[in-house]
């Protein structure tokens, strides 16, 4: 099981490899939100998300032997990157299951860092599961989950440390910190880091709506799951449900969730460009949507929030633009 002590470990294997990413602000952000808002930008960081932290944390861990062999991930794009980029630091190989609709950049991203990618067929109910354990079986590689995994956990929980730091420097004790939520592996690691090193925050996941399975399973008190496997745009954080590992932590240390349209993505999107100069995804830009759209939802003066995933179909990303011309 994570915890801040592997967090803490994490962060010294990731020193000199994982990026600190700014905490950034803008009146004009403030403006729109009615309080202050600070974003924390991972868009910045390695493959545009804070998913390198984990897979850069996770093959960290290995024994080298066992590292040589490879590795095999499954995710629609942000988490096989961040695989692929740390395999391809260590020289190792990496197979990446990928659903067939996932966003064809993220694809070729993922083959150009040196990855095999195996599509599956996500629309029409087939397990990624099921096809990741025949080649792991088949090929001997080592399965880095992309959520539920307590090494991947503490390396996307080092961007919870920073976040405590940064807090400091600027001179706030406390407020929400919105983090863009799939299956809760980096929103339970902001968690548990902000509860050792910044106890006067309180997290709270953010997901589109219709996909809001974290939302309704910390109202509920046990692991729902959603309708659907895919159908929005926010596909970087569509998952099933909780992970096993990760619901606990969010149930114990986590605020009410916030559930956000893809309209309200989008324009969060273009604000963040506008008034930031940063390139999100929807999944990523979800967090900034809360803070910006959903502020009856949100307590206190001062918000913080992530943004990730800089790797934007354009067509989306033309669709976020064109909310500027709209205003806020």
């Amino acid at each position: 099981m994570s915890d801040i002590t592997m967090i803490r470990a994490a962060a010294e294997r990731l020193k000199g490899h994982a990026r600190r990413t700014p905490l950034l602000s803008s009146p004009f952000l403030d403006e729109i939100a009615g309080r202050r808002v600070f974003v924390k930008a991972e868009c910045l960081q390695h493959t545009g998300s804070f998913k390198y932290r984990g897979g850069r944390s996770a093959l960290s861990a290995l024994d080298p032997e066992t590292r040589a062999k490879g590795v095999l991930a499954y995710s629609s794009g942000n988490h096989a990157q961040g695989v692929a980029r740390a395999a391809a630091e260590y020289g190792v190989p990496a197979v990446i299951i990928m659903p067939a609709d996932a966003p064809k950049l993220k694809i070729d991203n993922t083959r150009a860092l040196g990855a095999e990618v195996v599509l599956y067929d996500r629309a029409n109910g087939e397990s990624r599961e099921a096809v990741g354990e025949a080649l792991e079986t088949e090929r001997s590689l080592t399965l880095v989950k992309p959520f539920d995994e307590p090494l991947v956990i503490a390396g996307q929980g080092t961007c919870g440390l920073e976040i405590a730091q940064q807090a400091r420097e600027e001179g706030i004790e406390s407020g929400d910190v919105l983090v863009c939520c799939g299956g809760g592996g980096f929103t339970s690691g902001v968690a548990m880091a902000l509860e050792a090193e910044a106890p006067g925050f309180r997290v709270r996941p953010v997901e589109p709506e219709g996909f809001d399975d974290v939302t309704r399973s910390l109202e509920s008190g046990q692991r729902e799951s959603n309708a659907r496997a895919s159908g929005n745009i926010c596909d970087a954080i569509l998952t099933p449900s909780p992970g096993e590992i990760t619901f606990p932590i969010l149930q114990r240390l986590c605020g009410p969730g916030i559930a956000v349209s893809e309209e309200e993505c989008l324009r969060a999107m273009g604000v963040a460009f506008q008034r930031l100069k940063l390139v999100a995804e929807p999944g990523g830009a979800a967090a900034l949507a809360a803070a910006l759209y959903h502020g009856h939802e949100i307590e206190g003066d001062t918000v913080i929030c992530t943004i990730s995933g800089g790797n934007v179909d354009a067509t989306i990303f033309g669709r976020a633009l064109a909310t500027l011309e709209e205003g806020p």
